[in-house]
């Protein structure tokens, strides 16, 4: 059967397409440098090199920090230039599933700065700057604990209290960011925004599409694939699914990621879904390892769901909803689609955000 045809395939571009997971072709790693100790460091670059204009109200600076598998993360620290001596609450934010701090994660961090607390956008493990390899991986055990990694960085900031930490998932990272809310304590307060499950995406396929059939023959596929990429010592990338160009007959979906990703709205060389494709199983941990299956153990600690109306991906939003123990709330927001939650000012509910965020981390 011709490849470009075969049940693998298909399911392939639906995943994929679905959820954008397009990988860098050029790594932009930091370089790590060893030190006079013999210890490697991040050299990390300084400049302002966001998809979005640089806050006068904030300061800015690029940190790195290890997770518990020691692998060295890349992040954004921006402070409320007011913020006195007294210790603030503080935020981690990463998202959206292949995209950069350098993006939407950063604009969130950035705005909420502006707002009174201490927040960090990172890099996920083997994406942007941060360190991991091979490249353009993704992981819901490792991109879990980066999450609690950076809950570890924060509360060991002097301008931070501890007690008073959130967190913030965008896109494929809301479903990470509440599995690590679920077994991290530390975390009092979980928003999400245009959450998708990587997890039952991956597993079942969008809108739980995916046949036992189909599934068995994806599963398989990428079981052989593990003997060709063993045999050459390489990882092999997966299929590149955001076209360099849309030809018209790409589908909503489709053109609704290409407007961020591909077009300077907000694309960045740094971002996986900017510029390529995943290695060619990243899928198979996603789809035997769900991430949502203790959220009901995040409770007592508040949950706030955001998802737009006429997003495609609202379904995963509500149904995380039901699924969770109080106190959560769902909010749906008027006239937006899934990616106007990563940069539309005007529709983003920073408001209710920050109004949340001030309930729970007093």
């Amino acid at each position: 059967m011709d490849n470009a045809y075969s049940p693998f395939r298909l399911i392939q571009r639906a995943i994929f397409a679905a959820i954008a997971t397009i990988a860098s072709v050029s790594p932009a790693l930091a370089q790590e440098q060893p030190s006079s100790t013999g210890v490697k460091t991040m050299t990390l670059n300084q400049t302002w090199d966001k998809t979005f204009p640089k806050s006068s109200k904030v300061e800015h600076q690029k940190v790195t920090f290890k997770n518990r598998y020691g692998l060295t993360l890349a992040a954004d620290l921006y402070l409320p230039k007011a913020h006195g001596s007294q210790p603030l609450p503080a935020l981690a934010v990463s998202g959206p599933f292949g995209a950069v701090k350098e993006q939407s994660s950063g604009l969130y961090a950035q705005t909420m700065a502006e707002r009174g607390y201490v927040t960090l956008a990172f890099d996920p493990s083997y994406t942007g700057e941060s360190s991991g390899e091979p490249r353009d991986l993704a992981s819901p055990d490792i991109n879990t604990e980066d999450f609690s990694a950076a809950v570890d960085f924060l509360g060991l900031q002097p301008s931070v209290d501890r007690n008073r930490i959130g967190i913030i998932g965008i896109c494929g990272f809301g479903g990470m960011g509440l599995s690590a809310a679920a077994v991290d304590t530390r975390i009092k307060a979980v928003v999400t925004t245009a959450m998708y499950d990587m997890s039952r995406v991956m597993a079942k396929g969008l809108n739980d599409s995916l046949t036992p059939a189909q599934r068995a023959q994806t599963l398989n596929q990428l079981s052989q694939q593990r003997w060709d990429d063993a045999q050459k010592g390489v990882q092999a990338a997966g299929p590149r699914i955001l076209p360099e160009k849309l030809s018209g007959n790409d589908g909503p979906i489709i053109e609704e990621f290409f407007d961020y990703y591909r077009t300077p709205r907000g694309y960045h060389k740094n971002a996986p879904n900017s510029n390529g494709s995943w290695t060619a199983t990243m899928s198979l941990p996603f789809m035997n390892l769900p991430l949502l299956t203790h959220i009901a153990e995040i409770s007592p600690r508040p949950i706030l769901l955001i998802a737009g109306e006429n997003a495609h991906s609202r379904y995963f939003s509500e149904d995380a909803f039901k699924a969770a123990a109080q106190p959560k709330e769902l909010l749906i927001i008027k006239d937006a689609n899934h990616v106007d939650l990563y940069d539309r000012m005007d529709k983003i509910p920073f408001d209710a955000i920050t109004e949340f965020f001030a309930k729970s981390l007093k």
